[in-house]
């Protein structure tokens, strides 16, 4: 499941960036693909997994920030990503989950770090960030 995980993160770089995707091999031509290996078959995309590459990614790049040098700043400045990408996954599993455990969970978390987000935003813009 995470070769299948990780080989669609590949293909979703690829199809989102056009160097990624010359990289990946996708359109140089001249090239000998043979050269390359053997061709990994890709798994299909179901839209839930679609949206959950998505979030993580756009998680992690918005995680990545101009650090401060302050421990309290930095973290929160990072947290606030990262609970957000916690809440957009657990919205992918709200619409497209069945399990009333896990749609259960996924409620509980968007109403903690939703609060938390809110929490972390106050206390950077009362300190000017």
């Amino acid at each position: 499941m995470r070769r299948r995980a990780a080989a669609a993160l590949a293909l979703l770089a690829a199809l989102s960036c056009p160097a990624a995707a010359e990289e990946a091999g996708a359109g140089h031509s001249g090239h000998d693909h043979a050269a390359h290996g053997p061709a990994v078959e890709l798994p299909e995309l179901t839209e839930a997994t679609r949206l959950f590459l998505e979030a993580n990614a756009r998680m992690h790049a918005e995680m990545d920030i101009d650090l401060t040098g302050d421990a309290d700043v930095d973290f929160l400045r990072a947290m606030i990503p990262h609970h957000a990408g916690a809440v957009a996954m657990a919205r992918i599993v709200l619409e497209h989950g069945s399990d009333p455990g896990v749609r259960a969970l996924a409620e509980a978390i968007i109403a903690a770090q939703e609060a938390e987000i809110a929490w972390m935003r106050s206390w950077l813009a009362a300190r000017g960030f």
